[in-house]
């Protein structure tokens, strides 16, 4: 599953990044390493951009780098 289908309130543990290395790159100076855990907040209206809560902060992503992270759900409490 990627982030972008993560539902809203739920977490999640990051998996891997995919995408070009550019984007990976930029995922990974914003907190999204292996293990980490995600949070899915809220969708703009149209479903772009995606409000995410990684490592304690809010992020807003375009649907195309949040479809670049690959989470496993479940990952509160870990």
């Amino acid at each position: 599953m990627t982030l972008d289908q993560l539902p809203l309130g739920q977490t999640a543990r990051v998996v891997k990044l995919g995408g070009h290395s550019a984007v990976r790159r930029r995922l990974m100076e914003m907190g999204f390493t292996a293990r980490a855990v995600v949070e899915a907040v809220r969708r703009a209206p149209m479903g772009d951009p995606l409000d995410v809560k990684v490592r304690g902060y809010h992020l807003s992503l375009r649907r195309e780098e949040a479809a670049a992270v690959e989470v496993e759900p479940g990952g509160a409490g870990s």
